[in-house]
């Protein structure tokens, strides 16, 4: 006879385990080691205090960002909802602006978050564009806000926020001694950890997470529970957001910047798993502490003695040895790839246990299936619209290509600006400029092609180019190489950054938008740390030359200049113009007329038709992933080279201009498609908004933080034309069942 207890039923979920336990024991012995290199900081009872007031945003932040990984989505969002959200709350609240009271700015706040939150899972589940592409865009949209309405600088209200104590007071200290953050956090993860791992909610959460198609076949409304997860995110983000208000009484354009990697890193280090159904609230919080701790012990320092000469006297004074700029972003991105590697190297190979086993001479635990070409998901896309286009003659052949659409904006761009400031837009310095700042965008866009084109993304773009431009920046100015060998510098150090992103991808198999966010961070935190945080300027005018007109180049050599028509032209092309075009079209052969590009869009439209077709697709997508950080650092050794200087913040957003120019150049989000003409033409279209949008028109000019809105903007309705337009077919679906039955049709239905 059966007993009831071993009747089949849904298991138990807990809400902590044996991993939270070995995080718990490794936070403290990281605490002693800050407590030993900084015992005057970490070993006062202020420092745990500020640890955990510090990190209880985060946690807050954590709870919701759980759910969403649980789900397998991501939200990279989080950090422009919490400084949106205290923006809004300055504008609502500051005497300067409208002036009201704070339930009224708690009121904005929380609509504000409830509606990005709607907005992110409206776009993943309605729109289906991908997760990482839509709060990656809201990121990017998020942050133009943040520093369009500040216009760059802090807000603060410290008197009027006197008037409101029972609202500010929750960011000080309480009677217990403890900051009143921290209660909150705690009673915030204490409920998001119950309703996860013991109500409906949770169950419906780690069921869509763990396999969509099988919950939904079960009655569950994964498409409400997936919106549900990104509602709670922003929400979350929100009260954070809130947090810090009453924390800082006040707002800054800084705020919640890298947030999203900080909250990213204690879900996945808090065993979350990046490819969902699995992880825990309590988890989330104690990898939050964690990265949190790991954070101080960096930004403190070690307190050292310093000899110094004042004089002829030999002084000893107390200093303390900091890492520079850059550092600390550069671990959180290593820590969230380590992180992540957990999953597949550790966790799925079950490391541990089989250890074990051997230890105990007993036979290995069996591997669950790690993945393999058998099965993965059907990839292609577009069949009727490419069907279309191989039916199609004359012109409307071109129209049915892919990148028709970026070619006849790139034409009605120009005509538009040509209209608005003819005695400005016809000149040749501003078609030099515009081809200065088109090149940097094109170089980028080809090596995105290739990336696209597989099924791939790579969001560390702009980061690798400001990564290659500072290497070569720092070795010709404080090593003081000569021209050639910065150039092969930068370059090398382009090559490594993609080679490692390649391996962390094809070989390790993490997800391509997690590697490449990682080395995001890494390339940018390390770009700024060569330079300290600070512009490099000054080095051989020989290294310069590459960004030049040619003019200047026939200058620079002492060479007499040309007149007549190559005279003009020579005012107008460039060197690095002129070096995209033979890399576009190298790049452009090899895509459409030799095997590797064929193989290429195998990989990409349909991964396993193509492995069962012999193509081995490790072998296409990593050279993909390196040629693309090779455009990237091209464009960064041009940068330098054109401005004659490095600035730290050199390629931001570029990530954003290069997607959005493939996919405006028909490349598709899901892989597959792609040409080069295409792109160039996308990144044709691109600049030129940038350039109408910053032209001046009677006397306006936009910001640039808000002509970033603009492109984020653009990007999304890109996707957007990409998933419905080119790859559903919408309009064709929509007209044909609106058309009238003719009789012939009528009687053949009836029939």
């Amino acid at each position: 006879m059966t007993s009831a207890a071993s009747l089949p039923g849904r298991p138990p979920m807990q809400l902590v385990g044996g991993w939270e336990t070995g995080l718990i024991a490794m936070m403290a012995v990281l605490y002693l080691i800050g407590a030993y290199l900084n015992p005057g900081f970490f070993g006062s009872a202020d420092a745990f205090q500020a640890l955990l007031r510090d990190a209880s945003r985060y946690a807050v932040m954590a709870v919701g960002m759980t759910f969403v990984i649980v789900n397998k989505d991501i939200d990279l969002s989080v950090g422009s909802t919490f400084g949106l959200v205290s923006v809004i709350f300055a504008y609502v609240f500051n005497p300067a602006h409208y002036d009201m009271g704070v339930v009224p700015a708690i009121v904005a706040c929380f609509a504000l978050g409830a509606l990005i939150g709607l907005l992110n899972g409206a776009l993943v589940t309605v729109l289906r564009v991908p997760s990482f592409i839509a709060t990656l865009t809201m990121l990017f949209i998020g942050r133009g806000f943040i520093l369009g309405l500040t216009g760059g600088q802090s807000i603060l209200y410290p008197i009027k926020a006197k008037e409101y104590p029972w609202f500010f007071q929750l960011g000080e200290m309480n009677a217990v001694g403890f900051n009143n953050q921290i209660p909150i956090a705690l009673a915030i993860v204490a409920l998001g950890a119950f309703v996860l791992a013991k109500t409906r909610w949770g169950y419906e959460t780690f069921a869509t997470g763990g396999n969509e198609l099988a919950a939904t076949y079960a009655g569950i409304p994964t498409r409400w529970v997936r919106v549900r997860a990104y509602l709670l995110s922003s929400l979350c983000a929100t009260v954070a957001g809130l947090m810090a208000v009453a924390q800082d009484k006040g707002t800054s354009p800084q705020g919640g910047l890298s947030a999203e990697l900080i909250v990213i890193a204690a879900v996945i280090i808090g065993g979350a798993s990046i490819l969902g159904g699995r992880g825990r609230v309590i988890g989330s919080f104690i990898g939050a502490l964690l990265v949190v701790l790991i954070n101080k012990v960096l930004r403190e320092g070690l307190p050292i003695t310093r000899t110094i000469v004042i004089d002829g006297q030999e002084v000893q004074v107390q200093a303390v040895f900091s890492l520079p700029a850059g550092a600390v972003p550069a671990f959180i991105g290593i820590l969230l790839i380590v992180a992540v590697l957990i999953e597949p190297l550790i966790i799925r190979r079950k490391l541990f246990q089989r250890l074990w086993a051997h230890l105990r001479g007993l036979p290995p635990p069996p591997l669950a299936d790690l993945g393999g070409v058998a099965i993965e998901g059907v990839q292609t896309k577009g069949a009727t619209v490419t069907d279309r286009a191989m039916s199609a003659r004359g012109f409307g052949k071109f129209l049915a290509r892919r990148d028709a659409l970026a070619i006849m904006l790139t034409v009605i761009l120009w005509l538009v600006g040509l209209s608005l400031r003819p005695d400005y837009w016809y000149n040749l310095p501003n078609t030099f400029a515009i081809l200065l700042n088109y090149t940097e965008l094109a170089l980028i866009s080809v090596g995105l092609t290739y990336v696209i084109a597989a099924g791939d993304i790579d969001l560390s773009v702009g980061a690798v180019l400001a990564l290659a431009g500072s290497a070569a920046a720092y070795s010709l100015k404080v090593l003081g190489v000569d021209p050639l060998s910065a150039v092969a510098i930068g370059l090398g150090v382009g090559l490594f950054a993609g080679l490692v992103k390649a391996v962390l991808t094809v070989w390790l198999k993490l997800p391509a938008f997690i590697a490449t966010l990682g080395m995001f961070y890494i390339a940018r935190g390390v770009a700024s740390w060569l330079v300290s945080g600070q512009q490099l300027t000054g080095w051989n005018e020989g290294f310069n030359v590459m960004g030049r007109k040619i003019a200047d180049i026939f200058a620079y050599f002492g060479l007499p200049h040309p007149s007549g028509m190559i005279g003009a032209i020579s005012e107008v092309l460039s060197v690095q113009t002129l070096w995209m075009l033979l890399v576009s079209l190298i790049a452009g052969i090899v895509l459409g007329f030799m095997p590797y590009g064929q193989r290429l869009y195998a990989v990409g439209g349909n991964l396993r038709a193509a492995a069962y077709a012999g193509i081995n697709p490790n072998r296409v997508r990593f050279p993909a992933l390196v040629f693309c950080a090779f455009c990237a650092a091209m464009a960064g050794l041009i940068n330098i080279a054109y401005f004659r200087s490095f600035n730290p913040v050199a390629g931001q957003f570029r990530e954003l201009d290069g997607i959005a120019a493939v996919i405006i150049g028909g490349g598709s989000i899901f892989g597959g498609y792609g040409t080069i003409i295409g792109s160039l033409a996308g990144a044709a279209v691109i600049t030129l908004v940038r350039a109408l949008l910053q032209l001046n028109v009677e006397g306006f000019t936009m910001p640039q933080h808000w002509i970033n809105v603009f492109i984020g903007g653009i990007l999304i309705v890109a996707v957007l034309v990409d998933i419905w337009v080119r790859q559903a077919n919408i309009f064709s679906t929509f007209f044909g069942r609106r058309a009238p039955r003719g009789p012939q049709a009528r009687g053949t239905s009836h029939a």
